[in-house]
C-alpha cells in the first residue's frame, strides 16, 4: 500500500502531491490495477491533511479513469501508466547516478535541474527527428529499418 508524503512547503497543492504521489507509483508499478488505496482516514492519520482534500484527490484519479470508489469497499486503482518498474536495471543506473552525483556535491535542485534538462533536450530530439523512441525500437523488433 502506497504511503503519502506531503511537503507543506512545496507550494503544490496537497491533493495534487496525493494524485502526483498516486502516479508515480503506477509507472513504477509499484500500485497495480485493482490495488487498493488507503481510506481517506488513514491517509489523514499518517500525514494530517482534511479528509476532503483525500476524497479530492481520490476524485481527481476517478476523474482521470486510474481509480475507482466502491461503496463501502474503498477506492481501488483502475488504470495504470507507463512501463517502469521499482526494481529495473534503469532505476538501479539511476541511482548510481544519484549517488555519483551526491558524491561530487551536487544536492536533489542540481540532480533535477541536470537530469531534466538532458531528459528536455531529448525529448526534443525526439519531436525534431518527426519519430519517437518507442516507434524506433517497434521498427527494429519489427525487421522494419526503412
Amino acid at each position: 500500500m502506497i504511503a503519502y508524503r506531503i511537503d507543506r512547503r512545496s507550494g503544490v497543492a496537497t491533493y495534487l502531491q496525493i494524485v502526483q504521489q498516486t502516479k508515480q507509483a503506477l509507472r513504477l508499478g509499484l500500485l497495480r490495477p485493482g490495488d487498493k488505496l488507503p481510506t481517506a482516514r488513514e491517509v489523514v492519520e499518517a500525514t494530517a491533511v482534511n479528509a476532503n482534500t483525500v476524497l479530492k484527490a481520490y476524485r481527481e484519479l476517478e476523474r482521470e479513469g486510474l481509480a475507482e470508489g466502491r461503496r463501502g469497499l474503498g477506492t481501488f486503482v483502475r488504470g495504470t501508466l507507463g512501463r517502469g518498474s521499482a526494481d529495473s536495471a534503469l532505476r538501479a543506473e539511476l541511482a548510481a547516478w544519484t549517488d555519483r552525483a551526491r558524491a561530487e556535491g551536487l544536492d536533489r535542485d542540481d540532480m533535477t535541474a541536470l537530469f531534466t534538462s538532458v531528459l528536455d533536450a531529448s525529448v526534443l530530439d525526439t519531436s525534431a527527428r518527426g519519430t519517437s523512441a518507442r516507434d524506433e525500437s517497434s521498427k527494429n523488433e519489427e525487421g522494419d529499418d526503412t
